[in-house]
């Protein structure tokens, strides 16, 4: 009886939860090796299901960059990456756009059906407008150029609106297309952060593979549980945010720019991490907050 009870207070505590995040738009990134085993996929997108069937307006947008990196090695183009993105040629971005949409994005929005989710899949080039990313090397001074690699500058939120409001889940690669009309490959991250800015979300969650904005790299337990927005330039030139966490960090600080209220940053890779930093007064990663 007392194992009921409990179940029943989780169920309490969730409720001021349900009701103020109903009719929400939450922008959920999903990626790195979460998306590799196959009881953690199942994990996130039984939660997803979850806050679509109480009100919620849930978004994914996915990575998929092992799959990318398998598919090419498939066709014998060897991986590059500079600055942590990878070089994408003609030859690369055909891979990246099949493995995209007939592999990653038919698997998860399979996997939301199977649960009793509606999804839809929606092509990334259909949402984003890019410019082909390119940068300075600040050691060097040489120009650095990652190829069909882009930088969302316009986003058409109309089409994700479209599908959440036909009641569906859009689930969205992260493809863009240039002003020349190609298809260009995009930091699933930044496209995330992109897409939640544009659709005014009350929440954007990044799922990857550590448990959060770390202050010790080498401490799991050191773990930032709220970070403001005026503090994070002082981490980044600190070292404390680095590596795969900047593009994170730097969408979230524009999400919440244009309007989004929340950024959070979980551990896909621990059980229900989504609903606990959700629908729980503690929470398990990371918030920022502007």
């Amino acid at each position: 009886m007392q194992e009921v009870i409990q179940k029943a207070a989780v169920l309490i505590e969730a409720l001021p939860y349900i009701q103020e995040f109903r009719n929400e738009i939450i922008v959920i990134k999903f990626g790195g090796s979460a998306m590799e085993d196959h009881q953690h996929v199942e994990g996130v997108l039984s939660d997803v299901t979850f806050m679509a069937c109480v009100g919620m307006r849930p978004v994914i947008v996915h990575g998929g960059g092992k799959a990318i990196s398998r598919g090419m090695k498939a066709h014998g183009i060897r991986s590059k990456f500079v600055h942590g993105l990878r070089v994408t040629c003609e030859k690369t971005i055909a891979v990246v756009e099949k493995v995209m949409k007939q592999e990653v994005n038919p698997a998860v929005v399979e996997g939301l059906r199977r649960m009793g989710a509606a999804a839809q899949g929606v092509h990334g080039e259909e949402v984003f407008q890019v410019v082909r990313k390119t940068d300075v090397d600040p050691e060097t001074g040489q120009k650095l150029d990652w190829g069909f690699v882009g930088e969302p500058d316009e986003v058409h939120a109309a089409r994700l609106l479209e599908v959440l409001d036909a009641g569906k889940v859009p689930v969205v690669t992260p493809l863009g297309r240039g002003r020349d009309g190609r298809i260009h490959n995009v930091n699933a991250d930044t496209a995330a952060g992109a897409g939640a800015g544009a659709l005014q979300a009350r929440k954007l969650v990044f799922l990857s593979d550590v448990p959060g904005l770390l202050r010790d790299a080498e401490d799991p337990a050191s773990v930032i549980a709220t970070l403001k927005m005026e503090d994070v330039q002082s981490l980044i030139e600190r070292g404390v945010i680095s590596g795969g966490m900047l593009p994170k960090v730097r969408s979230g600080v524009a999400a919440l720019r244009q309007g989004v209220r929340k950024v959070h940053m979980i551990d896909g890779r621990m059980s229900h991490s989504l609903l606990l930093e959700i629908f729980t007064d503690k929470g398990v990663g990371t918030e920022i907050v502007a």
